[in-house]
């Protein structure tokens, strides 16, 4: 049962959730950019005109999104990388970068298919005369997605990118069953000092919260921002 007396005891190891929070941002935050640039590639791949491109980039997406994050995790943690020796130092003192490699590399792989489709839909929904008014100027094709093109994809497109980031956050928390020393892993870890489990989940729900509701009102608030602009 919760009680009073499990609050107390848990909040003397708020050390290990304050490290598990840092863990849980530093590993969403390097999984989004990762993520956010091979989503780059895998649009461009999706909308070339060499078929064995697009069947390529088609085939990764479906894999990664038809197939559980978990498995994915497991895949790379236990296959990809078992015969691979990674650095073992600790990151901000706390973190182990041999478990917490493996987490952005899972992650990263994952958004980067969803990612994919968000970058191809901004991309696409680009005016294509937009494309021959660079051409008749002379643009190369780099040139035109570089300064025409991608500009207003990623405008947007970025509410997207920062919902999906919200959206990592929250699955970050399976990192926790390779070793990584996210908020579940304090959760854990507290667990078996103390011997319950309702209070530290509570206190995971909390910072859980705190993260990711203030994120999302953020986003709203340049979503309005962004609209009344367009509205001009």
């Amino acid at each position: 049962m919760i009680s009073w007396e499990n609050f107390l005891k848990t909040f003397k190891y708020m050390q290990l959730f304050w490290e598990g929070m840092v863990c849980t941002i530093s590993l969403s935050a390097l999984t989004v950019i990762v993520g956010f640039v091979l989503a780059l590639v895998l649009a461009s791949m999706r909308l070339a005109k060499f078929k064995p491109l697009r069947f390529i980039a088609t085939a990764y997406v479906e894999l990664f999104r038809a197939t559980p994050l978990m498995v994915q995790l497991f895949l790379i943690y236990h296959v990809a990388l078992s015969g691979v020796s990674l650095p073992a130092f600790k990151i901000f003192g706390f973190i182990r970068f041999e478990r917490f490699i493996p987490g952005v590399i899972a992650l990263s792989l994952n958004s980067g298919a969803y990612l994919s489709e968000i970058v191809r839909s901004g991309i696409q929904s680009i005016d294509l005369g937009q494309t021959e008014a660079a051409r008749s100027l002379g643009l190369t094709s780099w040139q035109n997605m570089r300064y025409i093109i991608l500009p207003q994809a990623l405008k947007n497109i970025l509410p997207a990118i920062a919902n999906e980031f919200v959206t990592i956050i929250k699955e970050s928390s399976i990192c926790w069953t390779i070793g990584v020393q996210d908020i579940m892993a304090a959760v854990n870890s507290v667990k078996s000092a103390t011997f319950s489990i309702a209070e530290p989940l509570i206190i995971a729900t909390c910072i859980y919260f705190c993260l990711t509701f203030p994120t999302s009102k953020i986003i709203q608030h340049f979503e309005r921002k962004m609209s009344r602009g367009d509205k001009r």
